[in-house]
């Protein structure tokens, strides 16, 4: 899963939406790399999958929903208690919709909203003072959506907009505590969610055309970087947000 080995053995780790796509890329680097690793989704057979063949004693799913606060707290609970703590959380849980803003309905917006800004808000609220007794790390998967707009995803690009402030102000409120905060932004990548966006070479060919290494990106390019985050080599990165793109950002927008 990872080129390089990474210093997690021993960590206890909680991964959100780690059913499928780079959440389960994030998890399963992790487990490879020595940690405790207890994934969070709404999809229990799917976050089974992901632990499936772990060592015993090193891996835990847990069915969940970010967006509903109980939900949350008892997630948290769970793996504190099989762990005995906290070290690494890494915010992915997201959902996406794309659309003119104004055919987009309330209930497109709240379920949005729901996963993407109050899933991060229930679960810093729940994790940082664990995070805060370990000296631990959280790690946001944001999104190159969240540094700048892109035609007809206003509402998806606000709520990652969104998740750079949290990262960048939970990193002032918590930097002088004792825990990073810091998130990476991927660009287009192929997962089960971007599945419909991109699902042949004439479709991909747009994505493709603005990413400067000329592929897209795959999950297992993400999880690489989340760990490195989350390790003491990153130990003066702090509020950092980490484009893991491809290149997309590199441009100014400029036709080729």
């Amino acid at each position: 899963m990872t080129v390089n080995r990474y210093a997690v053995e021993g960590r206890a780790v909680l991964v959100t939406g780690g059913g499928s796509g780079i959440g389960a890329a994030i998890a399963r680097a992790f487990l490879d790399n020595g940690a405790r690793v207890a994934v969070t989704g709404r999809r229990e057979d799917a976050l089974q999958r992901v632990v499936d063949g772990a060592e015993e004693g090193r891996a835990l799913a847990v069915q969940g929903d970010v967006g509903d606060p109980a939900d949350v707290a008892r997630v948290v609970a769970a793996v504190v208690e099989a762990f005995g703590g906290l070290d690494v959380v890494v915010s992915n849980a997201a959902g996406y919709a794309a659309g003119e803003l104004v055919d987009l309905s309330a209930s497109d917006w709240e379920a949005l909203r729901r996963t993407n800004v109050d899933g991060l808000f229930h679960l810093a609220q729940a994790v940082l003072p664990h995070l805060e007794a370990s000296k631990g790390s959280l790690v946001a998967v944001a999104s190159v959506s969240g540094l700048s707009g892109d035609w007809g995803q206003a509402a998806y690009n606000a709520t990652k907009h969104a998740v750079v402030g949290f990262v960048q102000s939970l990193a002032l409120d918590y930097g002088g505590r004792g825990v990073r905060v810091n998130a990476v932004a991927p660009a287009f990548t192929q997962t089960e969610m971007t599945a419909g966006v991109g699902s042949d070479d004439e479709s991909l060919a747009p994505f493709v055309d603005r990413i400067a290494l000329g592929r897209p990106g795959l999950p297992e390019d993400v999880a690489p970087a989340v760990l490195f985050l989350a390790t003491e080599d990153a130990g003066y990165i702090m509020g950092a947000v980490l484009t893991v793109d491809g290149g997309t950002s590199a441009s100014t927008g400029q036709p080729r």
